[in-house]
């Protein structure tokens, strides 16, 4: 138990000292075990059973850690399919970004980052995700440490916290074997520091998943990334004021800024291109509208998030969620 500040050999208040939770299905009959572990992850990602495993037992436990506005997770589970739908993402209010890092396990088969598109296996490496975008996944038998990051804290940090969603690094890069080693060790220590020691640790983690993202895209690491970084930061900050606008396009993006295509293109190859980026803001936008406004027409919300006619926005939006923008707009269907 860590000791006061002030007077040593006494127990440090509760308020100092790091929130802290725990949950096992140990204790569940194992037919209700996967069943109870959806129940308590459910409020973030939902749980897909695969076929049977209702009928068997079910391994799951996990310990919650919280300081310095940052959620550190170390959770033991059997393979799960876990998903979180833009239906889901429309209706609550989670807009965190997820750092899972695999200790022991990985993630098998990820989906959502784009339409129709499967990743590679993430294996004793690193995965990052935006809670405000789709992903679908199957979760091979693991432990993981998951951190929990607010979008103002990595807004500080990332010229666009948002591409790392789906990314994956492998833990035989240099920096990421330092992110598995520190999370590895905080693990064993977390609970017993006072919320100060935990936050400043968990910071510094924050810091180095930051830099192992920024280098992976190109935008930190020497002059020439520095520039690179100027120039996405230009083009991100043209394209969010002028989303809204049909004429809004690479062209018309190149155009404004007086850049290079080849250099554009490659600022925005790991997004499929400049286009399929500017679509994808538009369709989230388009998403939210849609049911943050359920009495405004789906075509007046197309046009307004800069799509030229409702049945483009209608085929990219199908396309991009495996849904109409009417289905999205229908009440969610009991768990």
């Amino acid at each position: 138990m860590p000791n006061h500040p002030i007077w040593p050999g006494h127990p440090a208040p509760d308020a100092e000292r790091v929130t802290f939770s725990y949950f096992d299905v140990a204790g569940e009959p194992f037919h209700q075990q996967l069943l109870a572990w959806r129940g308590r992850v459910g409020h973030v990602m939902d749980v897909l059973p695969l076929r049977d495993q209702l009928a068997q037992p079910f391994r799951g436990a996990i310990a919650r850690y919280d300081a310095g506005g940052i959620a550190f997770t170390d959770c033991v589970t059997d393979t799960l399919q876990i998903e979180r739908t833009i239906a889901r993402i429309s209706r609550d209010s989670v807009r965190s970004f997820a750092f899972h890092i695999f200790l022991s396990g990985g993630t098998g088969i990820l989906s959502g980052r784009r339409a129709r598109r499967t990743d590679a296996a993430v294996a004793d490496g690193i995965l990052g995700l935006d809670m405000d975008q789709p992903v679908r996944m199957i979760r091979h038998a693991c432990r993981v440490i998951t951190l929990f990051v607010s979008g103002q804290v990595l807004e500080d940090l990332l010229v666009d916290p948002a591409t790392i969603h789906g990314r994956a690094i492998g833990a035989d890069v240099p920096i990421a074997r330092l992110i598995i080693e520190r999370c590895a060790a905080l693990a064993g220590r977390i609970r017993h520091m006072l919320a100060a020691e935990a936050g400043f640790h968990l910071r510094a983690i924050v810091r180095l998943l930051a830099e192992a993202y920024g280098r992976q895209a190109g935008l930190l690491g020497n002059a020439r990334a520095v520039e690179r970084a100027q120039m996405y930061g230009q083009v991100l900050r043209h394209i969010r004021h002028h989303l809204h606008e049909a004429e809004l396009s690479p062209d018309s993006v190149l155009d404004a800024l007086g850049l290079a295509r080849p250099s554009v293109y490659r600022l925005f190859q790991h997004e499929g291109g400049l286009a399929r980026y500017i679509q994808r803001l538009r369709l989230r936008l388009a998403a939210h509208e849609l049911v943050a406004f359920p009495q405004i027409p789906v075509k007046d919300i197309a046009y307004a998030c800069g799509f030229k006619t409702p049945s483009d926005f209608s085929r990219a939006f199908r396309r991009a969620y495996e849904m109409t923008p009417q289905e999205l707009r229908m009440p969610a269907a009991p768990v």
